[in-house]
């Protein structure tokens, strides 16, 4: 065992002393040490009840024959930082939960892992440790929050949001926001639409690392605390078979994960996130994989923001089961392995089958739209590729005055005051991983246009990123970012720009070349502590926007050739 390195031995016995310190005693020294790692915190109720489901995971472990070591790491909550500098922190604690298990695990020479995860970062940094340290592991979701009600409609904290930019045009009065605060998050769990954290969930859960079924259990159901049991368990026979999490997360599994993304229009954060995790997995993955997972799958999923139903809805019908038995039935789902030593196709066979009547999803013969919620462009606004998010609409191109804004709050303040208007697009840079640093979401001022009636008639650009909550005719992830010397830095107020889904482009007509001889980049916003540290280390949001990129993955050709406007364009992207 990995533990003898800590326990076994005469020189091991003041190690054995502060074990005993801790209430063990010699039988469970002598187990194999299993960390039961979670993200709890009171400050909101994404991870509100994982340490609660580390008791149970713990109790799952002893159970099996082992002895579970409890760590608690960080979390950031994106609904409480959205639209403040405090949001700066959100993408970088990806990193730093990823890096904090790390140590804690290999700092004690642990067997084995049970990562608990509640919200946006912590569950692509459980994915990422978990490939990381490729120790035999198991991932678990704490679960979606219930949606509120209000005047007998389900509403999610989007809505609160929505509500705001309402407020602000001056649609609804202080009493109706108030009213709409207090009741769209109504107890723990992660936001409850086909957000980040419901996206990412399933991504868990196709990527081989969550039993089938587990993540779909809302965060209040009864059900939970036996989800973190079984999990307790499966970490111990994973490591008696010695299987470990690299072993399930191959490329058909990551293709997998793309398609589901793309079939429940989940959140744009999955190509940035997946991307990272493919990077600790060592496995070859490019932004441009994403586009024909959802150029050929369509959205099966009616799921919020772009849908009418929430995470617990889509629990109730079925769950994320549903989605890949529709997959699989139309030749668009692979065969992989999977933590519980069963194939994934085994896994969706012993499933429960859908509820009866359920109307959340459709056979992909019956979609409700003909393919993703995204596509990625290229252009000469983006040589590195971006991401326009088209769930929640019907259009396909817009093309308008550039609105330059040099930062997200002076966004949010000139939709406030009313100066923007239909057809613009509104250009927020210097927001991009280095630049913000920390690639902030945009959300308040993307549900500022919508609840100020103008989710379908603006366009917004920008090197940060989106919510999942968020939806409109939206591009973001922009690379190169302008703080790396972007084009996107290149624009002035007035610039005509064209976005186009079916020909994947961003452009303009200005002449960027005469204005990078005077182009200078922006003065760092911090100097100082972990966002300069990360500001320095991150690269391109095309291949994650991760602080380290290995050099051991397979070698893999990269070059795309693509045709738009009857002109070739050859776009190297860069491997992991």
């Amino acid at each position: 065992m990995r533990s003898d390195a800590i326990k076994t031995g005469p020189d091991r016995a003041p190690a054995r002393a502060m074990l005993r310190a801790t209430g063990l005693d010699d039988d469970a020294i002598a187990r194999p040490m299993v960390a039961i790692v979670h993200s709890w915190s009171n400050v909101s109720p994404c991870n509100l009840n994982l340490r609660d489901l580390a008791e149970a995971a713990a109790d799952g472990v002893r159970a099996a024959g082992g002895t579970p070591v409890e760590f608690n790491t960080i979390a950031v909550t994106d609904g409480i930082a959205m639209g403040t500098t405090g949001m700066r922190s959100s993408l970088v604690s990806r990193e730093v939960i990823t890096d904090s298990i790390e140590l804690a695990v290999d700092g004690h020479c642990l067997d084995a892992m049970v990562v608990l995860c509640g919200c946006d970062k912590t569950i692509p940094a459980a994915a990422m440790a978990l490939a990381r340290l490729n120790i035999p592991g198991v991932a678990l979701y704490g679960g979606s929050i219930d949606h509120g009600s209000r005047n007998g409609c389900a509403i999610t904290v989007q809505n609160v949001f929505e509500a705001v930019g309402a407020h602000g045009a001056g649609k609804i009065n202080d009493a109706e926001l108030d009213d709409v605060e207090r009741h769209a998050c109504p107890g723990a769990g992660a936001c409850g639409g086909q957000y980040t954290a419901n996206t990412m969930a399933m991504v868990l859960t196709m990527l081989g690392l969550t039993p089938m079924g587990l993540n779909d259990i809302p965060a209040t159901h009864p059900d939970k605390r036996d989800a973190a049991f079984r999990c307790g368990e499966l970490a111990m026979a994973n490591l008696v078979a010695n299987r470990k999490p690299r072993d399930v997360m191959t490329r058909d599994a990551f293709d997998n994960a793309t398609r589901v993304v793309a079939a429940t229009a989940g959140s744009t954060n999955a190509v940035l996130h997946l991307l990272a995790i493919a990077n600790e997995a060592r496995v070859p993955l490019s932004i441009e994989d994403f586009e024909p997972a959802s150029k050929n799958t369509p959205v099966i999923a009616d799921l919020m923001p772009g849908g009418r139903f929430s995470a617990v809805e889509m629990s109730a019908a079925g769950g994320v089961a549903v989605v890949a038995r529709e997959l699989r039935t139309a030749g668009m789902l692979k065969n992989t392995d999977t933590v519980t030593g069963r194939t994934m196709f085994d896994e969706l066979d012993a499933a429960p089958a859908a509820t009866d009547g359920q109307v959340v999803v459709r056979p992909v013969s019956n979609a409700f739209k003909p393919r993703g919620g995204y596509s990625i462009l290229y252009g000469n606004l983006s040589p590195e590729g971006c991401i326009l998010k088209l769930a929640g609409h019907g259009r396909t191109s817009h093309a308008g005055p550039a609105r330059v804004f040099e930062s997200e709050e002076d966004a949010f303040a000139a939709v406030q005051a009313g100066r923007i208007r239909a057809g613009d697009v509104m250009v927020i840079r210097n927001e991009g991983p280095a630049g913000g640093p920390g690639m902030r979401e945009m959300l308040a001022v993307t549900a500022a246009l919508v609840g100020r009636g103008l989710g379908n008639d603006v366009a917004l650009i920008t090197d940060g990123r989106f919510s999942g909550a968020t939806h409109g005719f939206m591009v973001g992830h922009i690379a190169p970012e302008a703080a790396r010397g972007g084009p996107i830095g290149l624009l002035r107020e007035g610039d005509a720009i064209f976005i186009d889904a079916s020909t994947r482009e961003l452009r303009t007509d200005a002449d960027l070349a005469s204005r990078r001889g005077t182009w200078q980049p922006s003065p760092p916003k911090v100097t100082r502590g972990v966002l300069a540290k990360y500001a320095r280390l991150v690269g391109s949001a095309a291949e994650g926007a991760v602080t380290q990129a290995f050099d051991d993955a397979p070698a893999t050709d990269h070059r795309v050739r693509r045709e738009i406007e009857d002109e070739t364009y050859t776009q190297e992207l860069i491997g992991n």
